[in-house]
């Protein structure tokens, strides 16, 4: 593998890995949305497109890294309470040291999935994560839809282009 790959690092990352099944095996029974491979992926590409549309001058391995870690610590959420954007922001810093990311760039991708879940201004990737993230659910078509705790005005009752 190339080493300067740094996104196919992170995804052959032998502790990415094992977060990303235990975040399956702690939702397998769950209805609503899943905090999967599939998500990150969604994310990273919605994130990418708004960047390049809006002229954000982010580097495309910075947004999918941060995508694509934002929610890895989803299961310690469960196991532990704590909250996941804490738990993944942590987990993160391991992950993006061993995929060549250099101490600058992991404050910035680890402070935007920290706030990834409430709307701020802390920084251009902190507000595109959150961004992306409410953009990837598809709850115009989720059968839990009514039995869902997000607000409505963060859900996606229509398709956004």
């Amino acid at each position: 593998m190339n080493t300067n790959d740094r996104i196919n690092l992170i995804l052959h990352n032998d502790k990415f890995n094992e977060y990303l099944s235990k975040n399956k095996s702690l939702e397998k029974y769950r209805k609503f949305c899943h905090h999967n491979l599939n998500h990150f992926l969604d994310v990273a590409r919605i994130a990418y497109i708004i960047s390049f549309e809006e002229k954000l001058n982010l580097k495309k391995d910075i947004i999918y890294a941060a995508a694509l870690l934002h929610d890895i610590g989803k299961w310690q959420q469960y196991e532990s309470g704590i909250p996941h954007n804490d738990a993944s922001a942590k987990l993160a810093v391991e992950i993006l040291k061993a995929s060549n990311f250099d101490e600058a760039e992991i404050i910035l991708i680890t402070d935007a999935i920290k706030n990834h879940r409430k709307k701020t201004e802390v920084s251009t990737l902190s507000s595109l994560l959150y961004k992306s993230d409410k953009l990837s659910r598809k709850c115009f078509n989720c059968k839990a839809i009514k039995e869902c705790n997000w607000n409505d005005d963060k859900k996606n009752f229509n398709i956004t282009y």
